[in-house]
């Protein structure tokens, strides 16, 4: 990134993550980015509070981004930053979570640097972490998890998407976490896939809008993945979270380690 540009400048275009729900774990920079923006376009997960920090003078266009619903064309936004930007226009692209984990940020920024557009991102906290967070359970740990992989359970027309097989051995191998975005409507093939290369006694959450009040989530085995889900009648937007991390959970849960029914919670 060119980190000589200056913030929030007419002409300019800045992509701030508005982190995965709860509008208090939005940084301070966001905060400004949106206070300073003459045009705003929001994405369909960004909660309204968060635009409670926008000047009452700024233009919002809601430009709706929601797996499984009709959605605002990407060329569509990408149209619409490059105008505004030309009209010199300050614009802020809010995006749920962090713009570059699965939120089409970087394909945006490379639009906009083709078009001879200055842009910058501020970050936000992604859904991978603070929907495990609100469980009280790390990504990573020393004793069970040496790493974590954010992956999408979602790939696109044409692409064969993620090798499950091939993840879950190396995920088993490097005691590796999985963190897995837009994965819902496709966990019985994932589980599948899994299955192949981790044990079904793996233990798993499913956390559904993490961070809000409206937070759910199931607790069980990989084994159990598709059921869980459709017990609970857990849906989008929703994280999955496989691993060893979670032991400690299972256990205070109640959770048995052969595929028992996935507990629902409040947050």
């Amino acid at each position: 990134m060119n980190t000589s540009l200056p913030d929030f400048r007419p002409g300019t275009v800045t992509l701030v993550g508005a982190g995965p729900g709860d509008p208090e774990l939005l940084t301070l920079k966001a905060v400004r980015a949106i206070g300073a923006a003459t045009v705003l376009l929001v994405d369909d997960l960004v909660n309204d509070a968060v635009l409670a920090h926008a000047n009452p003078a700024a233009r919002v266009v809601h430009v709706g981004k929601r797996g499984g619903c009709k959605s605002t064309p990407q060329a569509f936004i990408d149209k619409l930053m490059v105008m505004a930007a030309r009209e010199g226009e300050v614009v802020v692209r809010v995006k749920g979570g962090d713009p570059f984990i699965f939120g089409r940020g970087g394909e945006e920024v490379e639009h906009l640097r083709a078009e001879g557009i200055a842009v910058q991102v501020v970050n936000g906290i992604t859904a991978g972490l603070a929907g495990l967070s609100t469980l009280g359970v790390p990504l990573t740990h020393r004793d069970h998890a040496h790493g974590v992989v954010f992956v999408t359970g979602h790939a696109k027309p044409g692409d064969a998407g993620t090798d499950w097989p091939a993840l879950a051995a190396s995920a088993h191998r490097a005691k590796l976490t999985l963190v897995i975005y837009m994965g819902v409507s496709g966990a019985a093939q994932i589980e599948q896939g899994l299955l192949e290369g981790l044990p079904a006694d793996t233990p798993l959450a499913v956390i559904q809008h993490a961070t809000l009040p409206q937070q759910r989530h199931c607790l069980s085995t990989l084994g159990d993945l598709s059921g869980c889900i459709a017990r609970e009648g857990l849906g989008s937007p929703a994280v999955i979270v496989v691993g060893d991390v979670l032991q400690g959970l299972q256990v205070l849960s109640g959770s048995a380690p052969q595929g028992l029914p996935g507990l629902a919670h409040a947050a």
